[in-house]
């Protein structure tokens, strides 16, 4: 392993051991995390979820739910793209600030927003730069997630889940790539 791969894979590890760290923080707070730092849409306490509530999840299943693709999703994206974490910190903002201004009226937690943004990133850019790594990632990345990102998008009535959120994630994914790799 080059210096290179591990110092990234650190920094994948690091990042979604702060959301499990979090997590377990959630037990031991005398507050609500999720009501603190989710995102609740246009108010002003919702503002501090744009950065933050990718690290807060509602359950150990969400937390396991969004654990596996984030993961896999960020090393695919360390080993094709020169600026992995700027990638991450744009879309993080994007998607929040989308989901803060457009989103429906509920607290929204969790990395899913961000999931979406990077199989959306990834298969855009992937097309976009038309370079063979980039590309190859593109395909799998579609295989892998593309259903779940076509079907995750959609609004199930009665359902808890933030499909705002992941529009918000897969319309800052796709535009972060098409600013990234425009020219």
């Amino acid at each position: 392993m080059t210096q290179t791969i591990q110092q990234g894979l650190q920094a994948i590890i690091a990042f979604v051991a702060v959301m499990w760290g979090v997590f377990f923080l959630s037990f031991v707070v005398p507050f609500d995390i999720k009501t603190l730092l989710g995102l609740t849409p246009r108010t002003l306490a919702g503002l501090a979820g744009i950065p933050a509530s990718p690290f807060v999840h509602a359950n150990l299943s969400h937390l396991v739910a969004n654990t596996v693709p984030l993961f896999v999703l960020l090393v695919l994206l360390a080993g094709s793209n020169d600026q992995p974490w700027a990638v991450v910190i744009a879309v993080i903002l994007l998607s929040g600030t989308l989901l803060w201004l457009c989103g429906r009226n509920a607290v929204h937690v969790g990395a899913s927003g961000l999931v979406f943004g990077l199989i959306a990133f990834l298969v855009v850019s992937g097309f976009q730069e038309k370079k063979l790594v980039p590309l190859i990632v593109s395909v799998f990345v579609g295989f892998l997630y593309g259903g779940t990102l076509l079907l995750g998008v959609v609004p199930r009535i009665g359902s808890q889940m933030s499909w705002d959120g992941h529009l918000s994630g897969a319309v800052a994914g796709g535009l972060v790539a098409y600013l990234a790799t425009k020219g």
